[in-house]
């Protein structure tokens, strides 16, 4: 079907001789003037429009095709009225595409080949309609009319064939997949487009006329396939081989801008049609070099002589760069030019650009103002520390006495088109970066980004001399975002680079290349920074340091570098435009945010409050603010307070002002309708404001709590607003106030003043307020499912020991919502309700109340048969959580709550989780937990009835499955510590039951097979858990238990992935525990087993990691799973508790045991006389490490 979309509109525009007779002169009544409305205008526009189509249509479809004059007179007549017709100076969407294929097709049936002049005004039609009316054909349509085009080509004059081919690029624009049966002959061996568009073509018409055609043809509409092969690689090698061929001397500039631009858009929708693949035909580094010479194409007092290839290397690739050699003439001329001139020039010429109907317009419309925005006061000196050399070149002025005004205008004209090169080069390279992998780019960083500030000699051009030297803002623009895309997700590359150490003197190492590079990055984007005065581009530079902040590695870094870009950034926040004060806000959220808390920022935030120009709408010389800002004597009324470590947070303070204050006056045309009150700053900017906050009190909460309540109010405020977006993020505020509290009060949380927590009763007042405000209405608006997500995670991050001080009716309030909210429709807050529950149920004052327990547990099992994979994930880890509550109680309880807690309910949640155990690894993975929790709580009451006996064996059946399956690594470590939670259960029959011998099995296997070294640790601590020789079974089960330790730590250090080193310690730690506990259990029957392990070559191994565990004191053991907040439990085992286990079992082996085991008198020779050795070795080498320590003490001064 036919349909419209938006075209790209390019700068081509054709000779055409269009005959005017048609157009109907104005009558009478419409010379006097009567203004409308633009909205009117465009209505009468369109409806005329409409009106003349329709007639014109009714009058194609009524000819006949005939040799008549008369005909082609009508004809005549009826192309010269739709073609006089302007349709992109109003709105045409009532016009129905179907009528203009029907149209054009009946006009293309009139239409003979042999009245070329004729055909001529009909292929301008087809161009002007589609590509004005913005309208894809449909099939039908485009298989006639590219069919009626290719024969014109093959018959008609040449000097047709440039309009020819201008309507074949709208008809072909969007539909490249659609003409695979005229591709052969459109771009085969011998194709009409390869032919024309060959740069070895002379006629310059002709060549751009096609590559514009080629461009069109490898663009694909959304939803649609992309070119096929062997025709994309015909396409991708004409463009390729255009944009590497030089300039004909004959050929004008302007007219050669247009093929590159054209080459370059071509080259850009080709990009875009899939990832990048390295295929012969396709070379990265030739392309880089096509696009990297492009980006400084005609850039005045650059004259670059660029490879042919870039070759990715870790150091830098420099370029031939003649900047003393005199430019080009036109080049050289005008670049003497002032800036006034240049501007009042390119005002005068702009209008030329838009001859070609809506195709030119867009091109126009790009350049329009590209100097002319950039216009500043030549005035205004060079920011101080600036040398002359790198103060950006646009900047400066010259004489404007070389030039007539026509010699002028076509000069501006050119570097109008020169300037859309450049920016077609870079929009061309933004593709590149999103459909190249950034593994593969990397590799030519150093092309793009300067790795240092240029020394005794010119600089390296990179995208930073694009951004400070370019004379069009839309340029620089356009090489900040490439920029901003390249620095995006980079923080995994950039994380290598470091400069604390000190340097170097034999070889500069790659950390510090890169930390050279990044520095230079944050100097030249200041640079940028202080120079830039359009406002849009200002906004592509604070988003480019917002990602650049975003990914550097700053606590690898010297400090110093985050300074001056705060000094400079505070003046924006007040900017005149909505867009930049947006941008300056999102870069403050990334300083706030990344790498939290760093000391430099720290700092920053504790200085005094603000300066009188932070409340002035506007922008300031940045010089000045820089010298107010040091000033603390110099603030205004209003404007923050001004404080040390001990006062409110300037920052916290500035973003309550900007969220809540209404602003003085309006401060651009881009503020209208912005803001839901008609005071106060526009919603964007009271968002981003929002969002600077949460990163404030997420990551420098000992900042932000001295104005808790503030902040508080701010958000009850912020929820009681009717736009969702605004309480969207007052909660969320929220949720982060009330997580910095919770992690303060965390035993484990890195407060290094614990006695500046937030006092309990100001905790309680906090909340206090908050419940009693608009979040309770927020949990209960059902028309804003996404707001009640919001709020349930908001008072899921209450304090635990606040909650139990709340009054008794607002716990109530809280525990019903929640149950309630966990039966909602919507699968967002049923999961966030039910992830509440599951952090309340940790609460100590809830969770030994049975009643409120039994309710939660059923919402939960009701949530784990919920069709939404997330519902069913957060009820596991509630789950999870709830089982983990039972084991507390039951050791702090006692038989109290055991008896009072449901069988029928417990029998249900260990058959849904052992059923949960079969779900996907983001439920399966605490489904497990939970099983073995539930099996460690079963009691011989709940044993001892048949209806638990089934539910029992499945659940171990379950556990034992996942040990030995497939699933995560997550999932199989967290089973095998189910299995170690699950024998702690005295009560079950570990060691007579059937699926006792599998579960070792299990473990066995995985702790000699498994590649991950973390689930091999939980297996070995799963194995020494049982407390008696019975719980391990008969000799052979013994034995094989004994056989898989010993063979596991004998290979402890072999593995094939590096990251697993890590974890070898803990590995051979938790098998050596292991290995002392069995011995400490084993009987005389066993000995046999353990002579033969002892007896052969592993012996010297074996004994030297039993004597390296008995020494180490520092070992960690990796042996518990992920507790309620997701966190792993690690086990401080102390190696002297193993010495003390080794010399009880010695003397258990020499006393007792020794009587019994008379007929096993070698074996049992053969284990003392190891178990001997080690104790020997050990005390041997702590012999040794005392006498080292005294040598080394007696020679210290």
């Amino acid at each position: 079907m036919a349909g419209k979309v938006t075209f790209f509109d390019t700068n081509l525009s054709f000779p055409s001789n269009r005959n005017t007779q048609g157009f109907q002169s104005a009558s009478p009544d419409t010379s006097r003037f009567v203004p409308q409305s633009k909205a009117q205008h465009e209505l009468d526009g369109s409806a005329q429009a409409q009106d003349q189509i329709s007639r014109c249509h009714e009058k194609l479809r009524s000819l006949r095709p005939s040799d008549s004059a008369t005909l082609k007179t009508e004809l005549n007549l009826l192309f010269d009225q739709l073609i006089s017709e302007n349709y992109s100076s109003s709105n045409h969407d009532n016009i129905h595409p179907e009528v203009v294929c029907e149209m054009l097709m009946q006009a293309s049936r009139l239409v003979p080949l042999s009245q070329e002049h004729l055909f001529i005004k009909l292929c301008q039609l087809i161009h002007q309609l589609l590509n004005q009316l913005q309208v894809i054909v449909d099939e039908h349509t485009l298989d006639v009319l590219v069919s009626y085009c290719s024969r014109a080509l093959r018959t008609c004059s040449s000097w047709t064939h440039p309009d020819v081919l201008l309507a074949l690029s709208s008809l072909v624009y969007g539909n490249g997949s659609k003409c695979q049966r005229h591709l052969p002959e459109l771009l085969g061996l011998s194709g009409i487009l390869v032919s024309y568009g060959d740069p070895v073509q002379p006629d310059i018409e002709l060549r751009r006329s096609a590559v514009h055609c080629i461009a069109n043809l490898c663009l694909s509409v959304p939803g649609q396939p992309y070119l096929e092969e062997p025709y994309k690689g015909v396409c991708y090698g004409i463009l390729l081989r255009t944009l590497q061929s030089p300039k004909p001397p004959d050929v004008e500039d302007i007219v050669f801008c247009s093929l590159l631009q054209s080459a370059l858009k071509g080259m850009q929708y080709f990009l875009n049609g899939g990832k990048w693949k390295a295929i012969p035909y396709q070379d990265l580094g030739t392309l880089l070099a096509v696009l990297k010479r492009f980006m400084f194409y005609g850039l005045p007092g650059i004259s670059v002589e660029m490879p042919q290839v870039l070759y990715p290397a870790p150091l830098p690739q420099y370029e031939t760069v003649s900047a003393a050699k005199p430019e080009p003439s036109q080049d050289s001329t005008v670049q003497k030019k002032t800036a006034g001139s240049q501007q009042n020039k390119k005002r005068k010429s702009r209008g030329k650009g838009k001859k070609a109907g809506a195709e030119g317009k867009r091109d126009a419309e790009e350049g329009e103002g590209d100097e002319g925005k950039s216009g500043v006061d030549q005035s205004v000196p060079p920011a101080s520390g600036v040398t002359p050399q790198l103060y950006p070149s646009w900047k400066k002025g010259s004489s404007d006495s070389e030039f007539s005004d026509p010699e002028g205008g076509m000069q501006s004209k050119l570097r109008l088109y020169q300037a859309r090169v450049r920016q077609s080069a870079l929009q061309c390279f933004l593709a590149v970066v999103k459909c190249v992998e950034k593994r593969i780019l990397y590799g030519y960083w150093s092309s793009f980004v300067p790795d240092a500030p240029g020394i005794g000699g010119p600089p390296p051009l990179t995208l930073l001399t694009i951004a400070l030297k370019d004379p069009s803002p839309k340029v620089r623009a356009g090489s900040l975002q490439v920029l901003s895309a390249l620095l995006e997700g980079s923080r995994q590359f950039l994380s290598t680079a470091e400069d604390t150490s000190a340097p170097r003197q034999a070889f500069t190492p790659f950390s510090a290349t890169l930390a050279a590079g990044v520095r230079e990055l944050h100097r030249g984007l200041l640079l940028a920074l202080v120079a830039e005065s359009s406002c849009q581009t200002l906004t592509q530079v604070l988003k480019c340091l917002a990602h650049l902040v975003s990914n550097v590695p700053y606590n690898r870094l010297r400090p110093g570098l985050l300074s001056p870009l705060w000094k400079q950034i505070r003046p924006y926040i007040r900017h005149r435009d909505v867009n930049v004060r947006v941008s300056c806000l999102t870069l403050f959220g990334a300083l706030v945010s990344t790498q939290a808390p760093l000391p430099e920022i720290q700092l920053l935030l504790q200085q005094p409050g603000s300066t009188s120009a932070l409340n002035t709408p506007g922008v300031r010389t940045p010089q000045e603010l820089s010298h107010n800002w040091r000033r603390p004597g110099t603030s205004s009324p209003g404007a923050g307070v001004e404080g040390g470590p001990e006062g409110p947070c300037w920052l916290s303070q500035l973003c309550v002002s900007l969220v809540t204050q209404p602003r003085e006056e309006p401060y651009s045309d881009s503020d209208a309708g912005g803001s839901g009150g008609a005071s106060l700053e526009p919603s964007p900017v009271r968002l981003e404001a929002l969002q600077v906050l949460a990163h404030l009190v997420k990551g420098y909460f000992s900042l932000a709590q001295t104005s808790l309540l503030e902040l508080g109010q701010l958000s009850a405020r912020c929820l009681a607003e009717q736009e969702p977006s605004v309480q969207l993020h007052g909660a969320k505020l929220l949720e982060e106030l009330g997580t910095g509290i919770i992690q303060q009060y965390r035993a484990d949380a890195n407060t290094p003043q614990s006695a500046k927590l937030v006092p309990v009763c100001q905790v309680v007042q906090f909340w206090s307020e908050v419940l009693s405000g608009p979040l309770i209405s927020a949990l209960q608006n059902e028309q804003h499912p996404t707001l009640q997500t919001s709020a349930c995670d908001t008072i899921s991050s209450i304090l635990p020991q606040a909650f139990s001080q709340l009054p008794d009716k607002t716990q109530v309030l809280c525990i019903t919502l929640l149950l309630g909210l966990t039966y909602s429709e919507n699968s967002l807050v049923k999961s966030a309700a039910v992830r509440a529950l599951g952090v309340y149920i940790l609460f100590p004052c809830l969770r030994e109340d049975v009643m409120f327990v039994a309710d939660t547990a059923n919402a939960i099992l009701t949530a784990l048969d919920d069709r939404s994979p997330n519902v069913r994930a957060k009820a596991a880890w509630s789950l999870g959580n709830l089982t983990d509550t039972l084991i507390v109680n039951m050791q702090s309880v006692g038989l109290e709550f055991q008896e009072e807690f449901s069988d029928m309910l417990l029998l249900n949640m260990l058959r849904s989780a052992t059923k949960a155990s079969g779900d996907k690894d983001r439920v399966k993975s605490n489904a497990v937990r939970a099983l073995g929790n539930l099996l460690h709580f079963l009691q011989p009451v709940h044993l001892g009835k048949p209806v638990f006996e089934q539910p029992l064996q499945e659940a171990m059946t379950a556990l034992i499955e996942t040990v030995r399956g497939d699933a995560t690594m997550k999932v199989r470590w967290n089973a095998c510590y189910a299995l170690g939670n699950t024998f702690r259960n005295r009560s079950l029959p570990l060691g007579s039951a059937v699926w006792s011998k599998e579960a070792y099995s299990a473990l066995s296997y995985v702790v000699t097979s498994c590649k991950n070294f973390k689930v091999r640790i939980k297996s070995a601590a799963a194995l020494s858990v049982p407390s008696t020789r019975d719980c391990y079974g008969d000799v052979h089960q013994f034995a094989e238990v004994w056989q898989a330790l010993a063979l596991a730590l004998e290979h402890s250090e072999d593995t094939e992935d590096f990251l697993e080193y890590r974890y070898c310690a803990s590995l051979r730690s938790q098998l050596c525990r292991a290995l002392l506990h069995l011995l400490s259990v084993c009987q005389p029957e066993d000995l046999p087993a353990l002579r033969s392990s002892l007896s052969d070559q592993s012996r010297p191994v074996l004994q030297d990691f039993l004597v390296r565990y008995l020494g180490d004191k520092d070992v960690a053991l990796v042996a518990g799973v992920d507790g309620p907040a997701g966190e792993e439990v690690v086990d401080h085992a102390a190696p002297e508790d193993g010495l003390m286990v080794l010399n009880e079992t010695l003397t258990r082996l020499k006393g007792p045991l020794e009587e019994t085991a008379c007929d096993r008198s070698e074996d049992l020779k053969t284990v003392v006389s190891f178990l001997e050795d080690v104790v020997r070795n050990f005390e041997e080498m702590k012999e040794s490490d005392s006498n080292d320590s005294s040598l080394q003490l007696s020679k210290s001064p």
